[in-house]
């Protein structure tokens, strides 16, 4: 036997969070919501506490944190995709079915506690959860010798956890309404409730600021002033940015790119960045791409707007430098009217007014 199999583990654990159960618990406690549509969570700030309470609860270094959720079709929402981009955390989605049932994630915990347990990467576990479908993962890890604490959140009576997942972990703490209380806030009505025609039709509301308005302290800038180009390169540009009725939004922006290679043909890589038409609508393509693609439900949480999360805006920028074949990271004042064009698409798809960025 090898003289390292003597030698002393050292002291590492994980923290496994049914988010489901922890949203579930929370939201009845502070706001007797029994929906997740009812509340907002702040989530990478939740994630923080709990981490820092693991820190001063148990002896050792934090290897990571396991967050077990949930998503029709396992499409990640907004937050998810936040807390997917958080260091030392690893999100697991499970599917969340019509009736609003998680599926799969009792069993992706459970495969993710046994694999750290048996290579002996972790000696203990803090485990969030309160459904009796945990204690198969709680049994295992503890077969490899792993010391199980059981986390759980206040409950409005009684208790919120299994009796038998109680009794097989190794220590229980729950944890009080004041520990979660900050990062839980009851969901605000949408501005765009109405339709689109009840928005237009009204004329006393006060619109939404674009992008543009936001970043430029709410004052619309002034259109560009852009060096006028030689007549060659002018009359191709002008007559790609002519859009052609029935041409779909990548159409139109080929046309806009071939126009510009023609433009700075002979002249080395072109000094201009992509025109603001050419921006809106890059932006537009991809909003309606991404309500195609992720669901109503899903980009709803973008709202109110038009700030968005630094996750979700690198995700439209490489949306965005895909369509269009070049980077935009040299030009600010384009990434701002792709905000525009997106933010546009998103409020018409919500019935919201917006206002201008200038012309």
């Amino acid at each position: 036997m090898a003289a390292s199999e003597f030698l002393p583990q050292p002291a590492r654990y994980a923290v496994f969070v049914d988010a489901g159960y922890l949203y579930a618990a929370s939201g009845a406690l502070l706001l007797e919501a029994s929906s997740r549509r009812e509340y907002r969570v702040f989530a990478e700030k939740l994630i923080k506490a709990l981490t820092a309470h693991a820190d001063e609860r148990i002896n050792g270094e934090l290897l990571r944190l396991y967050w077990f959720d949930a998503a029709p079709r396992k499409q990640p929402t907004v937050e998810q995709r936040v807390i997917a981009n958080l260091p030392l955390v690893k999100l697991r989605l499970g599917n969340l079915n019509a009736q609003g049932q998680q599926k799969g994630v009792d069993a992706q915990l459970r495969a993710d506690l046994e694999s750290l347990a048996r290579h002996r990467a972790i000696t203990d576990a803090v485990l969030l959860a309160g459904d009796e479908d945990m204690l198969p993962a709680v049994e295992a890890a503890q077969s490899y010798g792993v010391r199980v604490h059981l986390w759980g959140v206040e409950p409005t009576h009684g208790s919120n956890q299994a009796e038998w997942l109680v009794w097989e972990s190794d220590t229980v703490e729950v944890l009080p309404a004041d520990f979660v209380r900050p990062y839980f806030a009851r969901a605000g009505v949408l501005p765009g409730a109405e339709p689109p025609s009840a928005v237009a039709a009204s004329t006393s509301r006060p619109s939404v600021p674009s992008p543009s308005q936001v970043f430029a302290g709410k004052v619309a800038p002034p259109p560009p002033v852009r060096p006028p180009l030689p007549s060659t390169a002018a009359a191709a540009v002008g007559s790609a940015g002519k859009a052609v009725e029935g041409k779909g939004a990548e159409g139109r922006l080929a046309e806009g790119k071939a126009a510009e290679s023609r433009a700075v043909e002979g002249k080395g890589e072109s000094k201009l960045g992509p025109d603001r038409g050419a921006m809106l609508e890059v932006g537009e393509h991809v909003a309606q791409k991404w309500v195609f693609e992720r669901g109503r439900d899903n980009i709803r949480d973008l709202l109110p707007g038009p700030i968005l999360p630094p996750v979700i805006d690198k995700e439209l920028l490489i949306d965005a430098e895909k369509i269009l074949g070049r980077s935009l990271r040299p030009y600010q004042e384009a990434r701002t009217w792709l905000r525009d064009g997106f933010w546009e698409r998103i409020y018409r798809e919500f019935g919201i007014g917006i206002g201008t960025s200038g012309s």
